[in-house]
């Protein structure tokens, strides 16, 4: 398991974004994003914790379609970012949490978002455990995670195994749309989402 520090992705904050599943700017790769979240999410204004928010896009984007967003993050540079992009952004309110997203800190929402996020845990398993407690009755999970060309990551199989140890379902869909991503890509992305 990767070494996750505040270090580390306060080094890596500035750039962050550049990829263009990260920030965003792309208007195709941010409507890809828009079109994917909304299909796999309850209507708004459900409430989302995002876990591993980074600097906040998939947050300011739901929360700009009218959902109620709280954003955590290890990283406060990143967080910083998060707070100016939803600044920048005219009537959106997101509230953004510094904290372990391993063990984060204690709410209710109606969905647990987390995008490329598990992976990077020390214990993926107790972290899924300590996630689906942050779920009202009836919540959502939506993990979307990835099994890359460096090795890194978590296959399909092995992300909904962690869901389904505290879950009665887990579905599985392949992420390889390249509007999504910005190019076509080789490794495996998908997103797993438990409804119960």
């Amino acid at each position: 398991m990767p070494n996750v520090t505040h270090e580390l992705w306060d080094a890596h904050a500035a750039e962050f974004d550049e990829q263009p599943d990260h920030g965003l700017r792309d208007p195709v790769v941010r409507e890809a994003w828009r079109e994917l979240l909304l299909s796999l999410l309850p209507k708004a204004p459900a409430s989302v914790v995002d876990l591993g928010c980074g600097t906040g896009s998939l947050a300011v984007l739901l929360a700009e379609v009218g959902y109620e967003v709280c954003g955590v993050d290890l990283s406060r540079r990143m967080l910083a970012l998060a707070e100016e992009k939803a600044a920048a952004a005219a009537g959106v309110e997101v509230e953004f949490r510094h904290g372990d997203v391993a063990d984060p800190p204690a709410g209710a929402y109606d969905v647990v978002l987390s995008r490329h996020v598990l992976w990077a845990m020390p214990d993926p398993a107790a972290a899924v455990a300590r996630w689906v407690g942050l779920l009202r009755p009836g919540g959502r999970l939506v993990l979307i995670e990835g099994r890359w060309s460096t090795g890194a990551g978590l296959t399909a199989a092995e992300c909904q195994g962690h869901v389904l140890a505290h879950r009665r379902e887990a579905g599985v869909e392949k992420l390889d749309d390249p509007a999504l991503w910005g190019a076509e890509i080789e490794d495996e992305r998908y997103v797993v989402t438990s409804r119960a």
